[in-house]
This record gives structure tokens, C-alpha cells and sequence, in this order.
């Protein structure tokens, strides 16, 4: 059996066969040094990390050989390739393939009100010193693949939002995987707003026509006072993928964050969040909803630091496993002694459909402080049978009397998306996927031989 310590040896060996620079920019080329030299000396989390303790991480030593793409592929149109599955939300959307941003001849967009979109790359280029006052200075969650990532990302997305600026139309990010290699890819993130700015971004993972694909992605969101970011998550990879997310939000005084993440399909998923209310009068609400089966392994880890008093932050997951899917939810709530007045709260509920599937919930409270409201709680079950004799009782047959009643459990999670075609659209695909009908190509717009592989949730379509 592979040890530990020869997966991260695996690792050190990317840092020094594939040494991606960005410019002659001294700052970043220090900044990945350093972030090479941490992951030597910490590799990947260990079972002493919670968020980390059932970690298995043989979907690294299952594939012998993963490559990095140090550059793009020539650029065609992302319509020659991609159709998105959730259109017609009437957002701007920015295309990465391989981890690298898709473009003509713009890698960033510059508008008159100051408004700054595009490559992550381009925007250490053209404005080093606006990236270098946001970018790696989050240090809530540092680990070994957080540094991994600081050290050999490749390219990624950047947004400036300036003060009293409100971007009307939702912002779009996809990020597509379509290689025939065993691909390694460590996108990186970066999403600022000054004082009383608001964005919706949208972050969609997907996949076409790939073999072995790890997945390094790091997200950083800043938000100024009385500014308002909403973002929304959508996973559907396939059962050869294996992806990482961190999300790091940093949040002043006044300021509203929503995050809604949505896992419908992939090998290994593990996301973490971690936000710091710094300030006081921040508000944070996270949601996700995670549907697994066959031998899917989904992970979500949350941890809130409540800094500063009067701050609230509210938790919502959900899960429904079937076959011999493995979930885990940690969500770590931690309020400082100067931090009074804090409301926090924090839920996990859970549906296993096989005796087989297996869920893991530690939700976690830490106080050092005497004025708050904290809750937390924690439900693993089978579906209601009271509710579904009711549902027998009215004529409805057992197979779709299951898929009404699961569609009802995630929908309290999908109706919290702010966007409403998003949230319209994401329901379609709940449904679609409660009921087998998502499958891993169905993105794809080559002509070529698909193979209809579905991940079914096993009950037929719902009937008239």
C-alpha cells in the first residue's frame, strides 16, 4: 500500500518538473517559492485534520501518471464544444478549458465603471498591484493542497468590483475538462468588491470527454462594507473525476454573502468553505445539496469564524446517498470571546436510500463568548413513511411516491437561490437527476460516440 508520504513525494515532483511563472513580477514569483517550500514541509492533510481524518486518497495512486497543460489549446469557439446545461439565465459567461480561460484576443475586460473581468493570469500583468493587495492574504484554512495550488496554479478567474457598483447581470464561470490524458489542473480565483458593491456569480464544474482528471481549485472572495456577493456552485463531473475545492470569503462590516452549492454528480468531491465575518454586522449563509450513488464519495467541510460581534451565520446541508455512496459533513462554527451578540446556526439533514450507503455529520460548535444564540443539528434517516403511506393512500405508486418525497427534501436548499432561472433550472436537474437522467456527456456537442452513462438514484420518471 502507498504511504502518505510517498503521494506527497509524487506532488513535490510537480513543483519542480513543471515551474509555471507569471511574468517578470518578483511578488508572485515569491509567492509560489513559498508556497512550494509549505507544501514540502506540510504535504497533504493527515488524519489529524478533521476536516480530512477519513481522506483515502487513493484516487491519486489509482492513476500512475498524471500531466499539467502549461499552456492553452488553440482557441475555437466554446460553442463548437459546450452547450450549458444551465442556459438561459441571462448571464456573461467566462469558458475555462483545462484550467485555462477561453478568449480570442481579450484575456481581460476592462468597463468604464471600473469593473474588471476575466484571466486571473492577465490580471497579475496589467494590474499586479490591485491582485497583489487581495490575492493569498486569507489564511483562515492553509494546508499542504492550498499551497500545492498557490504554487502551480495555472490560470483562473479574476473579478473587480469597485465601490457603489452593482453588476445587474449575474456572472457565469464554467470550467470544462476535455482531455485524453490523465489531466492535473489547479485553477485559482479571485473575486474582489469594495464598500457598497454587490455581484451574483455562478460557478459551474463539468465535464466532456476525459480520462483521469484531478482537480485542485482554490476561490477567493473579499467583500467590503455593505457589500453583497451571491454565489452559486453547480458540480456535475464524472465518476473519473476527482475534485478539490476551497472556498475563502472574507467579509467586512455590514456585508451579505450566500453561498448555494449543488453536488449532482463525480468521483470525489470534497468542498470546503471557510468564511471570516471580520467585522461586525456581517451576515453569511451557506447551502448545499449533494446527491451521490453508486460508489460516489462527496465531502463537505465548513468552518465560520465569527470575528467581530452582531454577526450571523446560518448553515443548511442536505443529502440523499444511494447504493454505496459515502457522504461527510463537518461544519465547524467558531466565535470568539469578543465576538458577542453572534447568531449562528447550523443544520445537516441526511436520507439513505440502500443500507450500504454511508454518512458521516460531525457538526461542531466552538464559543469563548457568553452572548449568543448558536444551534446545531443533525438528522440521518430513511425516507418518512408515514408520508409516504399518505402518498400511497392518494394512488400514487411507491417508485414515484419516493421521487416526490425526495424531491421535496432538496428543494428547501434549490428554493434559496436567488436567481430565478438558476433556481428553476437547478430544480430541473434535481429532478432529472433523482430520476437517472443526467448523464456525463451530455454536454458535449462533438459528434462522436457517446455512451449513455447514467447514475441512477434507482426509481423511473415520475408520471403524469
Amino acid at each position: 500500500m502507498i504511504q502518505l508520504e510517498d503521494i506527497n513525494q509524487y506532488f513535490s515532483e510537480f513543483l519542480t518538473t513543471y515551474p509555471l511563472s507569471n511574468g517578470s513580477n518578483s511578488h508572485f514569483k515569491q509567492l509560489r517559492k513559498d508556497a512550494a517550500e509549505q507544501f514540502r514541509q506540510q504535504g497533504l492533510p493527515d488524519r489529524s485534520n478533521e476536516m480530512w481524518r477519513e481522506m483515502k486518497w487513493d484516487f491519486i495512486t489509482r492513476n500512475k501518471k498524471y500531466v499539467i497543460q502549461t499552456e492553452p489549446k488553440a482557441y475555437q469557439p466554446v460553442e463548437n464544444y459546450f452547450q450549458c446545461s444551465t442556459e438561459d439565465i441571462n448571464a456573461d459567461m467566462f469558458t475555462f478549458l483545462n484550467g485555462w480561460y477561453v478568449h480570442k484576443n481579450a484575456p481581460l475586460t476592462l468597463f468604464p465603471d471600473g469593473i474588471i473581468v476575466g484571466s486571473l493570469r492577465e490580471a497579475i500583468i496589467q494590474f499586479p498591484d490591485l491582485v497583489s493587495s487581495y490575492m493569498a492574504k486569507n489564511k483562515e484554512i492553509e494546508n499542504g493542497l492550498t499551497n500545492l495550488n498557490l504554487a502551480l496554479w495555472q490560470d483562473g478567474f479574476f473579478a473587480y468590483i469597485p465601490d457603489n457598483i452593482h453588476v445587474k447581470r449575474p456572472i457565469q464561470i464554467v470550467y470544462i475538462v476535455n482531455s485524453d490524458e490523465n489531466i492535473f489542473i489547479q485553477p485559482r480565483n479571485l473575486i474582489c468588491l469594495g464598500d457598497n458593491a454587490s455581484v451574483k456569480i455562478v460557478h459551474c464544474d463539468d465535464s466532456l470527454e476525459c480520462k483521469e482528471t484531478l482537480i485542485n481549485t482554490v476561490t477567493e472572495i473579499y467583500v467590503g462594507n455593505a457589500s453583497q456577493c451571491d454565489y452559486f456552485k453547480l458540480e456535475n463531473k464524472d465518476n473519473q473525476s476527482s475534485l478539490i475545492n476551497h472556498l475563502l470569503i472574507q467579509q467586512k462590516a455590514s456585508s451579505n454573502v450566500n453561498t448555494n452549492t449543488t453536488v449532482f454528480n463525480g468521483g470525489m468531491v470534497h468542498n470546503t468553505i471557510a468564511v471570516s465575518l471580520t467585522e461586525s454586522k456581517a451576515t453569511v449563509n451557506t447551502n448545499g445539496l449533494y446527491l451521490v450513488d453508486k460508489n460516489q464519495d462527496i465531502s463537505n467541510c465548513l468552518f465560520i469564524k465569527h470575528h467581530a460581534p452582531d454577526c450571523k451565520s446560518n448553515q443548511l446541508y442536505k443529502g440523499i446517498l444511494d447504493d454505496s455512496a459515502k457522504a461527510k459533513f463537518v461544519g465547524h462554527i467558531l466565535v470568539e470571546k469578543d465576538a458577542q451578540q453572534t447568531e449562528a446556526h447550523q443544520t445537516n439533514r441526511n436520507i439513505l436510500l440502500t443500507d450500504q450507503a454511508d454518512v458521516l455529520s460531525k457538526p461542531f460548535l466552538e464559543i469563548y463568548a457568553d452572548d449568543v444564540k448558536c444551534s446545531h443539528g443533525s438528522t440521518v434517516g430513511q425516507l418518512d413513511e408515514e408520508a409516504m403511506f399518505y402518498l400511497r393512500s392518494r394512488g400514487i405508486c411507491e417508485q414515484n411516491a419516493r421521487i416526490l418525497l425526495m424531491h421535496a427534501f432538496a428543494k428547501e436548499v434549490v428554493d434559496k437561490i436567488s436567481i430565478e432561472a438558476l433556481s428553476e433550472r437547478t430544480e430541473r436537474l434535481v429532478r432529472k437527476r433523482l430520476t437517472g437522467e443526467i448523464i456525463s456527456c451530455n454536454n458535449c456537442m462533438q459528434a462522436c460516440d457517446k455512451k449513455s452513462i447514467s447514475f441512477e438514484i434507482e426509481v423511473p420518471e415520475l408520471q403524469a
